[in-house]
């Protein structure tokens, strides 16, 4: 009999196929990939810069991490590892991911059955949809889901943190207007909604203080007249 195991790998532990990034059109110059990962200051963020001839194509700053799930032999222990590792508008996006793993790796398979490598690709995706000209921005928490050729498992694909543009770049680290993805603009909108709220509730406050001042000084210079007409005789 044998048991269900599931695996969480950080792309700077692993020797994989990075993301294929498929944008409108293909081109076959020869491509270098750079990993500046070193530089960013957070030990979960990555960062890869593609250069092609010469001249920078592609940026991305992310973090991101597979589920892996593999069938394991039934034992006694339990497994406590934990992830260590840190016309239409023209759009671009990303239409195809490919991730290659190999769970005869003992440090992240632990009795894995059948083991050996494997490929897990998406099928009709269609993300991080991005008007030309802008560079795609996402602190969000997003899952891909990626479909393997070890039968009957489908490896999940975690982003956060995303920046990311190809084409029209200036120059390293200079990335273009951001367009955020729904989740920001929508938390972005439930930061701000409260200030915004505020700031409309003080004015009406002010408003009415002022307007109640103004009358209360018209009033005070009017002369009073007696509402008892026995009062008349007195006045003149």
């Amino acid at each position: 009999m044998d048991l269900r195991g599931r695996a969480v790998l950080g792309v700077n532990r692993l020797r994989v196929l990075l993301m294929l990034f498929h944008t409108m059109a293909r081109i076959m110059a020869e491509q270098e990939v750079e990993n500046l990962s070193g530089l960013s200051t957070n030990p979960e963020k990555d960062i890869f810069v593609v250069r092609e001839n010469g001249t920078t194509c592609l940026m991305a700053e992310f973090a991101a991490k597979f589920i892996v799930p593999y069938d394991v032999w039934a034992s006694n222990y339990v497994d406590e590892s934990h992830n260590k590792s840190k016309g239409p508008e023209a759009t671009w996006r990303l239409s195809k991911v490919q991730f290659v793993y190999d769970s005869s790796e003992k440090t992240h398979f632990k009795d894995a059955v059948s083991a050996g490598k494997h490929t897990a690709n998406s099928h009709h995706l269609s993300a991080l949809v991005t008007p030309a000209g802008k560079s795609y921005e996402c602190q969000a928490q997003q899952t891909i889901s990626l479909a393997s050729s070890d039968p009957q498992k489908t490896v999940t694909m975690i982003l956060s943190a995303v920046h990311i543009q190809p084409f029209d770049i200036i120059s390293d680290f200079v990335f273009s207007e951001e367009h955020k993805c729904p989740v920001d603009e929508r938390e972005q909108l439930e930061e701000t909604l409260p200030l915004i709220l505020g700031l409309i509730l003080g004015l009406v406050i002010v408003v009415t203080l002022v307007i109640y001042h103004l009358h209360h000084k018209m009033t005070a210079n009017q002369v009073q007249i007696p509402r008892d007409r026995s009062q008349y005789k007195h006045m003149g």
